[in-house]
């Protein structure tokens, strides 16, 4: 049966690379002596933007700070789930100073913004389903941060335990196909992920969860293929995640592919790049 997917209008936060850089080591990605391209770095991002509007899709913009290079990884910032912002607390002190702006860029938007007591980054480990949060842990996020963030929207929040340094946040491992509703298949949001960058518990959980899941490789995952955007039909990605591509494919996704390879010098990607905004 030929599944037809319908790709949903989104709106995306994103902020501009221009002082993108890597000046310290906080994931295995990361070394400091690595030179960057600012220059390849901004027109590998302006051409995500191409791609998203070129989609239909919304995308606004918050203003870069001097010193903040891991700004422009607009994801980590917050999760925005029916309008209600749960901003970030940063593991790392040097990304510390980003929640003040991008708190001030919600507030002058006219929402109102949670502060979490405990670490959380934002969409980096909190994957919105459509009908709950996947939530990741082990290396940045902390459980309790689970919970006040199950406390604060009122859904289901389910944990997940992330167990290998590359792959050091959620969005770095999985990301949602779609939220919705597809013609000829039941409503029930679906995943791509790589099961081997969670424990044999949370691997058992989402083969539970999601059986019909879309499974990729540990090259595919390397090459930031699972740090992709849905908009249930079309799917931004990275273009070495072949095999991946081909698979979503064969699903009936329609791969976008967007090379965002500078920002992999900082561990980044497509997704880190792009913060959902959910009114």
């Amino acid at each position: 049966m030929t599944v037809s997917r319908v790709p949903r209008s989104r709106r995306f936060l994103v902020c501009d690379p221009r002082h993108f850089a890597v000046q310290y080591a906080i994931n295995p990605w990361m070394h400091p002596d690595t030179p960057v391209d600012v220059d390849l770095a901004r027109d590998q991002w302006q051409a995500l933007i191409r791609a998203y509007r070129a989609h239909g899709h919304t995308v606004d913009t918050v203003e870069p700070v001097p010193g903040l290079p891991d700004m422009v990884f607009a994801a980590n910032s917050a999760v925005v789930v029916d309008g209600r912002v749960f901003g970030s607390l940063f593991h790392a002190p040097q990304r510390r100073p980003e929640s003040v702006h991008y708190d001030t860029w919600f507030k002058a938007a006219g929402y109102d913004v949670h502060r979490p007591e405990s670490v959380c980054e934002g969409e980096g480990d909190l994957v919105w389903t459509g009908r709950y949060l996947l939530a990741g842990t082990g290396f940045r996020t902390t459980r309790e941060a689970h919970r006040e963030a199950q406390e604060f929207f009122g859904h289901p929040v389910i944990g997940l335990t992330l167990v290998d340094p590359h792959f050091y946040h959620l969005d770095t491992a999985l990301f949602v196909l779609d939220g919705g509703p597809a013609e000829g298949v039941a409503d029930i949001a679906n995943i791509a992920y790589y099961p081997e960058a969670f424990s044999p518990g949370s691997r058992e959980v989402l083969a539970r969860l999601y059986p019909d899941a879309v499974l990729a490789t540990r090259e595919d995952a390397l090459a930031f293929g699972l740090n992709s955007v849905s908009d249930g039909r079309h799917v931004f990605i990275a273009p070495r995640a072949e095999a991946l591509a081909a698979r979503l494919a064969d699903r009936g996704y329609v791969p976008v592919p967007v090379d965002l390879s500078e920002f992999q010098k900082a561990g980044g990607g497509i997704k880190c790049c792009t913060q959902e905004i959910r009114s």
